[in-house]
């Protein structure tokens, strides 16, 4: 049944990630947009604290985690999300609903395999500026699209406490802008239509350690590292005049040919580290700290004066907490509860403003009675940007579900 589960999901979230607006944030246009955050339900709930080797769970993050799986493993989420944007003066509502991850996990004796689809980056917006003043200049922007990353890792274990491991990721997308200029009681306006389709490799290596600091306490440790590479970006712009009726719809009226280009856009190394203690199968508390040499570089549409990329930095602080997980009297008492909290100063600088991003996680893990697969429930509140200097604050509140289905494969039989 896992099996065709598997295939099912990966040919629709194959489809729908490359297709689907992962975001509302106008922050998005910035860069190669809004970065996803890289990992399960499960540790997105304990604010990315990963750092457990896990024997029924997936953790994206470091690849030598694939080596202590026990059972094949499949995971899948997904996002609705709510965000309030406000300014100093006006403030408006937005939703999305994103696939997140899709991932399968393989035990191979003392090596285990990890391959999946996780949405990198996601780009979409819609901005406008009206004025029905005659003579007035008005503005609409809009963006779609974001970077997929399709990865394939390996993880050993060379101790049973101390595991190594790497992936490679090929990342891939599309980004699409416009930008129409409309003056009042004009019928006629100016469009730019801007498109870059983004492709490139990188590699990621990790290491995880544990150690017995008592009969019941652990020590726990990750430490990841992300090695710099680059994207190649097939650029097209095209500028046209268009006619709009009320409900802007576009028609061209005259176009200027397109012009194609191509860069590179930088993909920065970036060092995560991981700690935490606590009893296995009962409870964990734990912090990770990551650090990037830049957020991203800007490209041929998105350039501006006023912008900035500088360092990326994050700390987070979760864990979880189980009564009873072989309880058999009590339900509750087997459900995994989660929380975290984290801050992360994405490294964008708008108007020397540095846009940071805050918040706290919830979670629950829900076994399946009679199995080792759960469903994942989660919720996160927080806070990104700031309404000073004329800037965008959002509020943003997220509910996400996931699944952890887990099965014997490459079991000989005892019976014929």
């Amino acid at each position: 049944m896992i099996k065709k589960i598997i295939i099912s999901a990966c040919l629709l979230l194959s489809l729908v990630s490359i297709a689907q607006e992962g975001t509302s944030s106008p922050y998005s246009f910035y860069g190669i947009g809004d970065i996803r955050f890289k990992g399960t339900l499960e540790n997105r709930s304990m604010a990315g604290v990963a750092v457990e080797q896990d024997s029924i769970h997936i953790n994206l993050e470091n690849p030598a985690s694939f080596s202590s799986l026990k059972r094949t493993t499949f995971s899948m989420g997904g996002t609705y999300g709510t965000k309030t944007l406000k300014t100093n003066t006006e403030s408006a509502n937005a939703r999305r609903t994103t696939l997140d991850y899709l991932a399968v996990g393989l035990p191979l004796g003392k090596f285990g395999l990890g391959f999946g689809l996780i949405p990198y980056s996601s780009v979409g917006y819609r901005i406008q500026k009206l004025s029905s003043e005659v003579g007035e200049t008005n503005k609409r922007l809009s963006g779609t699209g974001g970077l997929n990353k399709v990865f394939l890792g390996i993880g050993y274990k060379i101790t049973p406490n101390f595991s190594i491991g790497a992936d490679a990721n090929y990342n891939f997308g599309k980004i699409e802008t416009n930008s129409l200029e409309i003056i009042t009681n004009v019928p006629l306006g100016t469009r730019e239509l801007n498109s870059a389709e983004l492709s490139g490799v990188n590699f990621n290596i990790g290491t995880m350690y544990q150690a017995k600091l008592s009969k019941k306490l652990s020590l726990y440790s990750s430490l990841n590292y992300t090695i710099e590479g680059s994207l190649t970006s097939k650029n097209t712009r095209n500028i046209s005049t268009v006619v709009y009726n009320s409900t802007f719809d576009l028609s061209v009226v005259d176009s200027y040919g397109e012009q194609k280009t191509q860069s590179d856009v930088r993909y920065p190394s970036k060092i995560s580290f991981g700690m935490g203690i606590g009893e296995s199968k009962k409870w964990l508390i734990g912090g990770k700290i990551a650090y990037q040499k830049t957020y991203g570089q800007e490209n041929t549409y998105n350039k501006a004066s006023n912008v900035g990329y500088g360092r990326f930095g994050s700390v987070s602080l979760g864990g979880y907490y189980i009564p009873n997980y072989n309880s058999f009297s009590s339900y509750t008492k087997r459900i995994v509860y989660r929380a975290g909290l984290k801050y992360e100063k994405t490294g964008l600088m708008i108007n020397s403003e540095s846009i940071n991003d805050m918040g706290l996680t919830l979670g629950f893990g829900l076994p399946i009675t009679g199995s080792f697969s759960n469903v994942n429930l989660g919720f996160e509140l927080g806070k990104k940007g700031t309404t000073n200097a004329n800037l965008i604050q959002e509020n943003y509140a997220n509910f996400s579900v996931g699944f952890s289905l887990n099965d014997k494969w490459f079991e000989k039989r005892k019976f014929n």
